[in-house]
């Protein structure tokens, strides 16, 4: 199994519980194929470097995951789906 860590860029202006309940989502994506949740860093409000939607802040958390590629297929296709998710990006860890 590989490691992998995804940044995800969530809508800033919606309620705490959207944002855990947005973020649960996504790890259980991980867990439900076979993948581990290592950790999910929230790293909070930041301003955006430039408009993204007309807005100029994101929530943002870095998770930490191991398991097969077709997990990040999965991954980019929910959060893709996801209307508080603004913007994501998936990385192997070598």
């Amino acid at each position: 199994m590989a490691k992998y860590e995804m940044l995800v860029m969530l809508n800033n202006e919606s309620e705490d519980s959207v944002k855990e309940a947005t973020l649960a989502k996504l790890e259980g994506v991980v867990t439900a194929r076979g993948g581990s949740v290592v950790s999910t860093d929230k790293w909070g409000a930041k301003k955006l470097a430039y408009p993204i939607n007309f807005k100029k802040e994101a929530y943002y958390a870095l998770m930490t995951f191991e398991g097969e590629g077709d997990i990040c297929a999965e991954l980019v296709r929910v959060s893709g789906i996801d209307a508080e998710v603004i913007r994501q990006n998936i990385v192997k860890i070598a």
